[in-house]
């Protein structure tokens, strides 16, 4: 079956009832006009094969100048269950995007209209969720706020004008689906680009665990919280088979055999059955059956303390490990715009390539003024343009698993030399790195205009590692609470830490500013708030809709950090 949302009630009614009872089962997202053209210019654009991440990494030169008219595409992805080789003959069951890792780029210009068909013949639903797009609420691809979700066998029609040029990508929003192969990224072109260079180089990263020895993301997650539920967009989801093989497995059951109704493990069973050596996780209640995949003694003084809790295996740069990395070529001199999108679900990522220094053109799609850097620590969600100009010979691109053991590599090969070792760690990942975009300035064209805040809603970020039980003023989220908003207003948002660990937080449909002097900061989608520190961001309130505030940090989201800002038109 195929939802487009036609021959609907208005958007703007069935909008106002979903946020009127946004916990009670009325889902803007499935009434309303979405499968018509808001825009009338049809239907949207994405790249062929000389758009994608390839695996020699070889793009086509960048586009330039104006063009006349729009183009109108229609894609169509499939969410499947798919065995991937991330390098070395290593192979591994897992989900993804028409069986690519990562997924087929998109590419399409901003003001044209994307038209993505997902056909889901995954054991369980999903979802699709555009981060960092200002897109209509209905489109946005939350379960059970924005959309029903799309369930085994049925495939679901989003449709939206892009509004604005940059770096984005996709993923699932369902319980902990982004910490398997679903990602793919989003590019959307400015059609009066400024920029000058010769090719782009896209570049996805990742933190690698599903399929490993039997581990599944939910199989992490039953361990982290000890066999407890979660608490957010997961629970009560999890469809048969929901372990990533064959669809065979299904839940762990009760003793009558019948699945546990909060998708959890039944009560007296899973934790309570943990050896003290922890050698020994309970079975994971989502059918995973992995080793112990707690991580101890992570620590980074970028992060501020506690880097992460999930010993991930692997390490990725466009789906391939260090010991077997996708390379990209260019010539000695070519200008290159290297987009780099951190797609981890629990690892933040120090990026540095050998011999260049960076140049800062946007953070999370937006511009900002040019700012030279020798690294950058990305977090979860968090993406980067920066330029440089290629030297002769071959230099390794290291993304640094920051905190933890490990670290991602690809090549860039411009002439004649050996390919640099899997562990080789350049100098100028420990030189000059931009730790915050707070350092940066954005480009006056879309600096937010100077303006006092109408409201503030000021939220204390909580939870700890030992319970595992993050959430926001120390309620797990719910989805009767409601942060309720006017349309038009400027909020200013302030977010307190007072955990012991940093949390990238994320909000939906809208850009915010890094306060600064009359909230000109940069202009972010996720920004990672340090442990006792706080996070000011501004933002303002032109696209009604029922929109999610959670730390993309997965594992934590999950749990319960996450929350509603809900408003109007």
């Amino acid at each position: 079956m195929e939802h487009t949302g036609q021959n609907s009630p208005t958007r703007r009614a069935v909008l106002g009832a979903g946020i009127a009872a946004a916990g009670s089962g009325l889902l803007a997202a499935c009434s309303g006009d979405e499968g018509t053209d808001r825009s009338g210019h049809g239907t949207a654009a994405g790249a062929g094969p000389e758009g994608s991440p390839a695996r020699d990494g070889k793009k086509g030169d960048a586009r330039k100048g104006g063009r006349h008219g729009r183009e109108d595409r229609s894609l169509t992805f499939t969410a499947t269950p798919s065995t991937v080789e991330l390098g070395g003959g290593r192979t591994f069951r897992t989900w993804t995007y028409n069986d690519e890792l990562p997924g087929r780029e998109v590419r399409i210009t901003a003001g044209d209209t994307l038209a993505l068909k997902l056909s889901n013949h995954l054991p369980a639903p999903t979802t699709v969720h555009w981060h960092g797009i200002a897109l209509p609420n209905d489109m946005d691809g939350v379960p059970d706020v924005t959309q029903p979700p799309i369930k085994p066998g049925d495939s679901f029609s989003y449709r939206y004008e892009v509004p604005h040029p940059g770096t984005y990508w996709f993923h699932p929003h369902l319980g902990v689906q982004v910490d398997r192969g679903t990602y793919a990224p989003l590019i959307v072109e400015d059609p009066n680009e400024p920029l000058s260079y010769d090719h782009e180089w896209v570049v996805m990263l990742d933190d690698w665990i599903d399929g490993v020895d039997g581990s599944t993301p939910e199989d992490v997650f039953a361990q982290l919280r000890k066999g407890r539920p979660g608490m957010a967009h997961g629970k009560g989801h999890d469809g048969p088979g929901h372990d990533g093989r064959d669809g065979h497995d299904g839940h762990e059951s009760d003793k009558r055999g019948k699945p546990h109704p909060s998708g959890g493990v039944p009560a007296g069973a899973g934790g309570a059955r943990a050896k003290d050596d922890g050698k020994n996780e309970p079975p994971s209640p989502y059918g995973g059956r992995g080793p112990r995949r707690l991580l101890t003694g992570a620590r980074s003084k970028l992060l501020g303390g506690h880097a992460g809790d999930v010993a991930y295996p692997y390490y990725l740069i466009n789906g391939r490990t260090a010991d077997d990395p996708t390379q990209f070529r260019a010539k000695p001199g070519d200008r290159i715009r290297l987009r780099i999108i951190n797609a981890g679900g629990e690892t933040a990522f120090r990026v540095a390539l050998g011999g260049h220094r960076f140049t800062v053109t946007h953070s999370d799609g937006f511009p900002v003024r040019p700012y030279k850097t020798d690294a950058i620590l990305m977090g979860m969600g968090e993406r980067y343009d920066v330029l440089f100009t290629a030297r002769d010979g071959v230099f390794p691109l290291t993304a640094l698993a920051e905190g933890k053991r490990g670290s991602a590599l690809a090549v860039l090969r411009t002439g004649s030399g050996s390919p640099p070792r899997p562990s080789t760690r350049p100098a100028e990942l420990y030189r000059k790195v931009l730790t915050s975009a707070a350092r940066l300035r954005p480009e006056e064209s879309v600096a937010l205009p100077r303006r006092k805040p109408d409201r503030q809603i000021t939220i204390k970020l909580t939870g700890g590692m030992e319970r595992y039980d993050w959430a926001f003023d120390r309620h797990p989220y719910d989805p009767e609470q409601i942060h309720r908003i006017e349309y038009g207003e400027r909020v200013r948002l302030v977010l307190i830490n007072i955990t012991e660990m940093w949390h990238p937080v994320h909000l939906h449909g809208h850009t915010y500013a890094l306060a600064g002097i009359d909230s000109r900061g940069a202009r972010k989608d996720t920004a990672a708030v340090l442990p006792h520190h706080k996070l000011v961001v501004d933002f303002d309130a032109d696209n009604p809709g029922a929109w999610m505030l959670h730390c993309h940090n997965i594992y934590h989201s999950e749990s319960g950090m996450m929350t509603t800002v809900a408003y109007r038109g």
